[in-house]
């Protein structure tokens, strides 16, 4: 709900109870079927293990997941209880599993996680895609730790359903400074370029990434969701392993980050939440997307090293 005295830069996105039920009443209800054509650029508000089974199949063609984490964490309404670790391996199997048939044959998968649910995923997810790599990136915000090393990293693992599969190198290179700026026979700068005073150069992304922000209140994308993923962070996976027009799917999508980075690239996207709130927050910011297509530490078709 909306904060009284709210900072002037402040740019937090809240919603009233009138907006949410507003923004709410656009989402797709729980159905016995759906068709494709339906649900492509929507949210469905509901559970996703209810959902899943009657979606199309074989109609995705990337799937982004941030699934609950496995911690004891409140999501609007809901609480998700930290649980032995082999109780959660069955939980993780069990919403999973329903994904197989929605993915076309060369579709990708990524599985977001922390270091501790981090072990689970190969184990479960090995069972029915095959494993390309694990992404790790620096998730800077936080205020320490007195008692053990602050936890300041958290995972992405990659997979795909067969070994044909997009990848789109080229849209996911990074500008870096270029400390050894070497020039050809005839001085001309070699393999970078020269923009002001600075001397920049494009590389192949690693799987270790140290450029992404937290959204934060002075962010416009920021929302009240506990662990919101940045915009730029899921826009890599979108631009690397799907191609204009492909349809994106998250079955936890939260405040709409895949959603919304999906649409901005031009993508379809295709997301389910069972949190009321969290489903207008995400048609809310699709709204907002709208008008301002721009991700932050994204220009002109460049990642920066660092969002500003």
């Amino acid at each position: 709900m909306p904060r009284q005295n709210k900072a002037p830069r402040n740019k937090t996105i809240e919603l009233s109870a009138k907006e949410i039920a507003a923004y709410v009443s656009l989402a797709q209800k729980n159905k016995t079927t759906y068709s494709l054509k339906e649900i492509t650029d929507q949210i469905i508000y509901g559970d996703s293990l209810k959902i899943m089974p009657k979606l199309p199949l074989k109609s995705i063609d990337l799937m982004i997941v941030d699934p609950p984490y496995n911690l004891t964490k409140t999501f609007g309404q809901n609480i998700f209880k930290q649980r032995d670790l082999e109780d959660y391996k069955k939980w993780f199997d069990k919403w999973l599993r329903l994904s197989v048939p929605l993915l076309k044959e060369n579709a990708s998968i990524y599985i977001c996680a922390d270091w501790k649910t981090s072990i689970v995923i190969p184990e479960v997810a090995c069972k029915y895609f095959i494993l390309q790599n694990r992404i790790s990136w620096e998730r800077e915000k936080g205020r320490g730790a007195k008692n053990n090393w602050k936890n300041c990293l958290e995972d992405i693992w990659f997979f795909t359903k067969s070994p044909n599969y997009t990848f789109n190198v080229d849209a996911v290179k990074m500008q870096r400074t270029v400390k050894a700026p070497y020039r050809d026979n005839n001085g001309n700068p070699k393999d970078w370029q020269e923009q002001g005073s600075e001397k920049l150069r494009l590389t192949c992304p690693s799987n270790i990434w140290t450029d992404i922000s937290i959204p934060f209140w002075s962010m416009s994308e920021n929302t009240n969701h506990p662990t919101q993923k940045p915009e730029k962070l899921i826009a890599k996976l979108v631009l690397a392993s799907s191609n204009p027009g492909d349809v994106v799917f998250d079955p936890f999508v939260g405040s709409g980050t895949t959603a919304v980075a999906a649409k901005k690239l031009k993508r379809h996207f295709i997301g389910i939440e069972q949190e009321k709130e969290y489903v207008a927050l995400s048609y809310k910011r699709l709204e907002l997307a709208d008008n301002d297509t721009s991700i932050q530490g994204y220009e002109n078709g460049i990642f920066k090293i660092r969002n500003t």
